[in-house]
């Protein structure tokens, strides 16, 4: 997804949001807005409601209180389906070989294959491209896992510890793609324990709930 296909430019929007698991309230009165080209950061330990906040604004964890939308998106689908969801888990088909695997996402989510090659050359993958995954190393699933962010383009990126397994070259290879992303008018939500070396970002705090520039 590009400028020049009307998307942008476009500002997520969240209002008073409460979380609540097990009855528990996770955390509550979280509000902030992104504009285009814009990162958010998610800190806090674990337990402070990271990985649940990332996960209701892919739409998988229901909403307590409180309301989110995308402005200047697709007014026909949903936020969550023009979003990019990484979690902890790679979510991959031991059985299937990288290029496969990059075919499937692919077919299913639209891409091509010129957004095939630009990511195995981004996250270092043409060289693994006939392996089956379950030869790969951590390292190398996870910038598997990543390369869906450039097969099929989204412009909201939601990143849970997205640095988890990397050393410090797919380290710097990831914080490129995400600079390059922001620089074309997407948005980035990011949860991690350790910074991800962005040139701008913002961080949210969901201790004090407090946005910090």
């Amino acid at each position: 997804m590009t400028k020049s296909e009307g998307q942008f430019p476009l500002r997520l929007v969240v209002q008073d949001l409460a979380c609540q698991r097990g009855g528990r309230i996770v955390f509550r009165d979280v509000s902030f807005s992104l504009d285009a080209g814009e990162a958010l950061v998610v800190t806090g330990p674990n337990g402070a409601g990271k990985s649940s906040l990332l996960r209701q604004l892919a739409g998988l964890v229901d909403i307590a209180v409180g309301r989110l939308f995308l402005e200047g998106g697709q007014t026909d689908v949903t936020l969550a389906e023009q979003a990019h969801y990484i979690g902890h888990l790679d979510a991959l088909k031991a059985a299937m070989s990288v290029r496969e695997t990059a075919e499937f996402w692919a077919g299913f989510l639209g891409g091509s294959q010129e957004n095939i090659d630009q990511a195995f050359e981004v996250f270092d993958l043409a060289a693994l491209c006939d392996l089956p995954v379950a030869y790969l190393s951590a390292g190398q699933r996870r910038r598997l896992t990543l390369s869906r962010l450039l097969i099929a383009p989204r412009a909201l990126w939601l990143l849970d510890e997205p640095s988890v397994a990397l050393d410090a070259a797919s380290l710097a290879r990831l914080v490129s793609a995400m600079e390059a992303h922001l620089a074309g008018g997407g948005l980035i939500v990011a949860a991690t324990h350790q910074p991800l070396g962005f040139v701008r970002s913002r961080a949210l705090d969901l201790v004090s709930v407090r946005i910090s520039t």
